[in-house]
């Protein structure tokens, strides 16, 4: 009786024994079916390392804000503003408005100077008589005037004077005076080319 119980023990040992190494290995060829990480596809057990994000952030880590890095001010000019000038510049253009007030009237001065003595150096190089152009003689100051009036519209600046002839007042319109013959002349010729009778008068300096 004994005998027997000893051999159901064994046969139930060696029963179980079977039964647990056939379940230890179907776990075994479960587990080998299943990706690992850190592992590739074909079994290979060299680690792949993951790629980093576009947006990762190596201080996330840390457990604190980001601080951006500092951008430079950019100073805008609003347009329609003209630029003032500089003080430098101010004490430049009005540093001493007195000198400049006497340098403009020194320079008039010079010009007329030189204007008086183109006019001497005309005189004396003329022939001792000054010329007239006179474009008529009246015996009224009215028609005298519109004499005149007539010639300013041309842009000929002429004079009436009053002369007694023969007991009677007459009244010339003369052009002048001129130092020079030719200029006298060819004002006469610019007369004539208008329709204006005009004489050339000559008369001793």
């Amino acid at each position: 009786m004994r005998q027997q119980q000893r051999g159901g023990t064994i046969l139930g040992f060696i029963l179980g024994l079977l039964v647990g190494l056939g379940a230890a290995f179907a776990v075994a060829v479960y587990v080998s079916k299943i990706p690992v990480p850190f592992l590739t596809m074909d079994g290979d057990k060299t680690a792949s390392p993951r790629m980093p994000q576009a947006d990762w952030n190596p201080n996330t880590a840390l457990g604190g804000k980001v601080t951006p890095p500092p951008v430079a001010p950019v100073e805008v000019k609003p347009e329609g503003v003209a630029p003032t000038e500089t003080p430098a510049a101010q004490a430049t253009a009005s540093n001493d408005p007195l000198g400049d007030l006497a340098k403009a009237q020194i320079a008039k001065a010079e010009k007329a100077e030189k204007a008086e003595a183109a006019e001497k150096a005309k005189a004396a190089a003329s022939d001792g008589f000054v010329y007239f152009v006179q474009v008529g003689a009246f015996r009224s100051q009215a028609d005298a005037d519109a004499q005149r009036a007539k010639l300013g519209l041309i842009g000929q600046q002429a004079r009436v004077s009053e002369r007694e002839q023969n007991g009677r007042p007459v009244y010339r319109v003369r052009i002048g005076p001129m130092a020079q013959r030719s200029e006298a002349e060819a004002l006469k010729q610019q007369l004539g080319d208008t329709g204006i009778d005009a004489a050339l008068v000559r008369i001793h300096q």
